[in-house]
């Protein structure tokens, strides 16, 4: 099975890809979201894993927009606690670093350990790649901030663990496919978006749709139409106990909308 990733080799979607689907899988590594659909619209890729939103800093907005122009279908989504680590070869201690590298988002994360330190930080392109240039090129007086799986497949020692500074930090992972339309017999998670008039209480009218206690909306995000200045797309994803509760609620949706699109409906995943 070729599973398509954002990222290099030892990343976080790396990983959620091997919890999700086993390590008995081919990984595709794209160094964008936009390949990373583009492989799995192709038929390059079975599936795709890609990041929708963090608990901290919040949607991933351009993918919204990857989501609804390549008309990809999310078939399960996933959970994953974000633990940066500090990773240095294995013979280096704290004494010898001088600099350390990684991805900005992650410098960012650990900033009350890094303060305590007088290390120079350096902007990466990924937080995987800066820890498999540590192992290549066998740089003493550099760490990387990376994850524990990129340390055990690069031979890196993690001589600080877990140093993000906020450490219920979690991202959400969609799992894309080709358009197929199958609804899973234990689905209980909707995904889609719609679109309103630019009339005074439009969306409320929408929205009121939802005002079921069968229906938990646990995510309304807006991102913009480009093709349309100042126009909005509403993406909402929607969890139930019962599919008849969902169909009913669509139903009134697409009656009250101007578009109504479903991504997907599948089973959610475990925040735990």
């Amino acid at each position: 099975m070729k599973i398509a990733i954002q990222g290099y080799e030892g990343c976080f979607h790396q990983i959620v890809a091997r919890d999700y689907f086993g390590d008995d899988i081919e990984t595709l590594y794209c160094a964008t979201f936009r390949e990373l659909a583009n492989r799995v619209k192709s038929g390059e890729a079975d599936y795709g894993v890609m990041a929708i939103e963090n608990s901290i800093a919040g949607s991933i907005i351009p993918n919204y927009s990857i989501l609804q122009s390549n008309q990809l279908q999310v078939d399960g989504e996933a959970y994953l606690p974000i633990e940066q680590n500090l990773v240095v070869l294995p013979d280096v201690e704290l004494e010898d670093i001088e600099e350390v590298h990684s991805h900005p988002m992650a410098l960012l994360q650990c900033v009350d350990y890094l303060d305590a330190h007088k290390w120079k930080l350096v902007e990466s392109e990924d937080t995987a790649l800066s820890a498999q240039i540590i192992s290549e090129k066998k740089i003493r007086n550099r760490a990387g901030i990376a994850s524990s799986l990129a340390a055990k497949l690069f031979g890196l020692k993690i001589i600080a663990p877990a140093i993000n500074t906020i450490k219920n930090n979690y991202t959400r992972f969609v799992i894309l496919k080709r358009h197929d339309h199958h609804i899973s017999t234990d689905a209980n998670k909707a995904s889609l978006y719609f679109k309103t008039d630019h009339k005074q209480g439009s969306l409320l009218n929408v929205l009121n749709q939802m005002d079921d206690p069968s229906i938990n909306l646990s995510k309304l995000q807006s991102y913009p139409i480009p093709s349309e200045p100042w126009s909005y797309l509403f993406h909402v994803d929607m969890e139930f106990e019962c599919l008849d509760d969902y169909i009913r609620t669509l139903n009134k949706l697409q009656l009250t909308a101007k578009e109504v699109h479903v991504y997907g409906v599948y089973k959610k995943g475990n925040r735990e």
